[in-house]
Formats: C-alpha cells, structure tokens, sequence
C-alpha cells in the first residue's frame, strides 16, 4: 500500500505534465498558422514609379476605398493630419532635386501626409518616412509644409489614387483623388541647364554624343545649326540608317529646307521600306507630307 499511493500520485503528475504540453503545443500550432494566414488587405498596397528629369520619384501607399461613406470632412476630418492613404504612411522618394509648388525638396525619402480642409489642403513631407499611419506623427520632423486649393472631379473616384499626370522631362503634376476631390500638386525640375553643360563637356571628348545630342537640341529648340551639323556626322558613319535620315529632315524642315527635308526623307523612307520596319516607314512619310505642304 505504501508503495502504491506514490505510484498513482506519479501517474496523475505525469498525466497532468502530458497534458499541459499537449496543450501549450496546440496553442504554439494555432499561433503559427496565424501567423502563416494570409489574407487581402482591405486597402491594398500600391507602389508607382515616375522618371522625371534626371532622375525618378516612387510612391507607395495603400489604397481605401469610399464603400458608401462620405469621406472628407467625416470618415477623414477636416483639419486632422491624415495618412494620405491607409495602413502606413504613404512614402515618396526622390532620387533627384524636385520643386514641389515652388517648393524645393532634396533627393531622400519622405512620409506624406496632408490636412484635408472644404477649401485649403496642407501638404506636409517628413523625414521620418517608415511609420504606422499618422498615429505618431512629429511636426519637429517636418522637412516642408505647403498650403493648395483643392477641386472637384465630377466622375467619384472610388478607390484613393495618387497618380502622375501631364507627365513631361521637366513638369508634371502629382495627383490625389478620392471620392469627387482631387488635390494636384505642379513638381518641376531644372533639368536643362544640366543637360546643356553634359553635352558641352562629352564634346570634348573622344566619344561625341552626336546623335543624341541633336535630338535633344532638335526638341527642345536650341541651335538648328549645330543640330544638322552633328546629325551629318552621324549620317556619314551610317549612311543606310533610316532613323538618322528621319531626324536629319526633321532638322531641315524645322530650318525651313523643305527640299533637304523631302530628300532625307525619301531616302530614310526607301531604306525602311526595304528592311522592312512598320514605324519608321510611317514617321519619313508624315516628315514628306509636311516639307509638302
């Protein structure tokens, strides 16, 4: 008997142990395959990319949706810092220096938030760029903080969008649109005078840029002259090249040699006839029907 008591107290302990495990190893299991879940996030993550000027501007933000609510000035507040988005802070990163509403904005990486307001929106870039929503937020790291004029879309806009538009080398507008607001920031780069100075100085090498420097010059209206000259350069190197011919009339025609411009054309036009290439057949031909004019 005496030895039996200590027996059962043993079994009980060790039943008692063995169960405890069994179920501290269920709630470890169900932890982990929590953890393992994946499901859709109700505001979905975006991430855009624009080359502007010199260099490129990335977003990325999350994108709520209206689902019948009304937005500015309740489900987001006027006159609270707002996320911009949903889930965390939207981030925009520059690699380049941007002017951001007459604003200059150093190359880096940003939180952007903004005030929603019935008829002034504060714009704010923070330097602390990797935080969860507006939640703690620190106006001490403000690196910019600039008021605009929102409007009106008549089209509702369902889904937060931020997008690129009237996107050129050196302007475009950075756009926030939800339900019928949309808020329009004008970003420009001084990209010219950089471009200029690096053409100048690869001309003094052994490696001249002619071509891509006579398009550039071409589009954006500098010296004619110096333009046909470099692209004769480059045509007496590749004299059966058919896009060198369309940019060398291109260049005529904008001196206003019509008759240089339908010659270089014509040639440009017969040599990609015979290749044959589809676009640069088309584009010689739209030159020869404007020296024609």
């Amino acid at each position: 008997m005496s030895y039996c008591q200590p027996l059962e107290k043993i079994k009980t302990i060790f039943v008692m142990k063995t169960g405890a495990c069994l179920l501290a190893l269920i709630i470890t299991c169900n932890i982990i395959q929590a953890q393992n879940l994946k499901i859709p996030q109700p505001s979905t993550l975006q991430m855009i990319q624009q080359d502007f000027g010199l260099g490129q501007i990335s977003i990325t933000y999350s994108r709520p949706n209206v689902k019948g609510r009304k937005i500015f000035g309740e489900t987001e507040p006027y006159g609270i810092v707002w996320r911009t988005g949903a889930n965390a802070a939207t981030k925009i990163k520059l690699t380049d220096t941007v002017m951001m509403e007459k604003h200059q904005v150093l190359p880096g990486e940003y939180a952007l938030f903004t005030i929603p307001g019935p008829n002034e929106w504060t714009v704010i870039l923070n330097q602390t760029a990797q935080q969860w929503g507006a939640y703690s937020y620190d106006s001490t790291k403000d690196v910019l903080r600039f008021k605009v004029k929102p409007g009106k879309n008549d089209k509702k806009m369902e889904t937060f969008t931020i997008q690129f538009a009237n996107a050129f080398v050196d302007h475009c507008d950075l756009q926030l649109l939800w339900e019928n607001t949309v808020v329009s920031l004008h970003l420009e780069t001084d990209v010219d005078a950089r471009v200029m100075a690096n053409i100048d100085e690869l001309m003094k090498g052994d490696k001249k840029p002619y071509y891509f420097a006579a398009i550039y010059y071409y589009n954006h209206d500098k010296d004619m002259n110096k333009a046909l000259s470099w692209i004769n350069e480059v045509d007496k190197n590749s004299p059966d090249a058919y896009n060198i011919k369309y940019w060398k009339a291109r260049i005529q025609l904008k001196m206003g040699d019509k008759a240089g411009a339908i010659e270089s054309a014509n040639q440009g036009l017969k040599q990609a006839m015979a290749e044959p290439n589809a676009e640069y057949t088309r584009l010689n031909k739209e030159v020869l029907a404007e020296a024609k004019k």
